[in-house]
């Protein structure tokens, strides 16, 4: 029986379609795939925790493959950092057992979302620039209603191939994190497409007094994408945990200098920044 492996790493997504391979555009999953390859001489598929969309960053991404041969996990991490591009970097690989999965076995995500409000250069491509005052303890107020919520239809990518929109979100919190800087923390057991931004633009719109939080419940309630307000910029998204239900490393454990990882520039691109050094990424 092949012998199953979780691997964890971190990107920066700003050149990247996202994490699952296109067909008209690079990916982490294609990069990743192609390192494992040179290096074993053999195709080798690899099935992630879940799917960023393109510019969407991971400082905690978990992916399996299967391989017919025990291998020296530290030395392949190892040279697959020599190998991949300087905006992927792998922690750790580890052998499971033949029956976890690295999407369905995950028990829970999180992601961090960071705006600023006010012009910082180490923040221009790592988090999105609003250009007005928020009234974050109504945001937190109509986050805390998400808890309550089963299905999540309101915050789904219109068209989007999903069976269910039923997600158990479990914390949904804005914290600041900078005097001009915050980031809305949110985990669930599973997301939907392009659930976290569009989560994240309703919110502003109740800082901002367009809508109320009353008005924010009843958005929920609707069950309509047309009913939610905007999704927000992918730039500033970043997935940071996924836990398993066995001793995995800590997202903090996973790469320590996530910092020195996003703040590589992209190539025919602008530098991309990590928020400021008082906003960690976990």
């Amino acid at each position: 029986m092949p012998q199953r492996y979780f691997i964890w790493f971190a990107y920066n997504g700003a050149r990247y379609h996202g994490w699952q391979v296109q067909p008209n555009g690079n990916s982490v999953q294609a990069e990743l795939e192609k390192a494992l390859a040179t290096l074993l001489r053999m195709p080798v598929p690899t099935t992630g925790a879940g799917r960023t969309d393109a510019g969407v960053h991971a400082s905690c991404m978990v992916a399996h493959f299967d391989l017919d041969r025990d291998i020296d996990c530290d030395q392949l991490a190892y040279k697959l950092n020599r190998l991949l591009p300087y905006d992927i970097a792998v922690s750790r690989i580890q052998p499971v057992q033949p029956d976890m999965h690295a999407r369905f076995s995950a028990v829970a995500r999180t992601y961090h979302y960071y705006i600023h409000t006010a012009k910082d250069p180490f923040c221009t491509f790592s988090s999105c620039r609003l250009h007005y005052q928020l009234d974050f303890d109504a945001m937190n107020r109509a986050a805390a209603i998400l808890l309550q919520t089963a299905d999540f239809a309101s915050f789904c990518k219109s068209h989007a191939d999903v069976k269910t929109t039923l997600c158990q979100v479990s914390k949904a919190q804005w914290q600041q994190v900078a005097p001009h800087q915050w980031r809305f923390v949110i985990t669930a057991n599973r997301f939907l497409r392009n659930m976290v931004r569009a989560v994240v633009g309703t919110l502003i719109d109740v800082g901002r007094g367009r809508i109320s939080v009353e008005e924010f419940r009843q958005i929920v309630a609707e069950k309509k994408r047309t009913s939610a307000g905007e999704s927000m910029p992918g730039h500033a998204l970043y997935l940071v945990d996924v836990h398993y239900p066995f001793d995995a490393p800590a997202a903090a454990d996973v790469l320590p200098d996530a910092g020195s990882l996003l703040a590589q520039p992209a190539v025919d691109a602008a530098p991309a920044f990590v928020p400021s050094p008082n906003a960690p990424l976990s």
